[in-house]
Parts: structure tokens; C-alpha cells; sequence
């Protein structure tokens, strides 16, 4: 069964935790590598859902001047 992808705002929390428990320092290197790639990808998947939202919304403003 596929993984469900987060909306744009769990992923941003997600990105905040990640960021809070990086900056207390305490993490094993193990982890904090992992964190760091789920970073990664979260980054990515918000940079994508921007941009998508970004294509809608320039679509919509071109239909409105027409």
C-alpha cells in the first residue's frame, strides 16, 4: 500500500521539530543523518507543493484576464 504524502503544513511541522531537536544538540550522528534526509525530503515535497500551487494560481490569473 502506498505511503500517504503529507499535506503541506504536517510537513512543515514535521520540518520544525526536526530543525528544534538538531538545535538542542543532543542527537546520536546516526539519527541526526537521518533526520537530516527526512529533511530532505520534506524540503522537497514543500518546494514541490509550492510550486504546483504557484502553476494553479498563475493559471487562474491568466483565465481572469481573458
Amino acid at each position: 500500500m502506498a505511503k500517504k504524502t503529507e499535506s503541506y503544513t504536517e510537513a512543515v511541522e514535521k520540518l520544525r521539530r526536526i530543525v528544534s531537536d538538531i538545535e538542542r544538540g543532543d542527537l546520536d550522528v546516526d539519527v541526526l543523518s537521518e533526520n537530516v534526509k527526512e529533511a530532505t525530503r520534506l524540503i522537497q515535497l514543500c518546494k514541490d507543493k509550492l510550486y504546483k500551487v504557484d502553476e494553479e494560481v498563475k493559471k487562474v490569473l491568466e483565465e481572469l484576464d481573458e
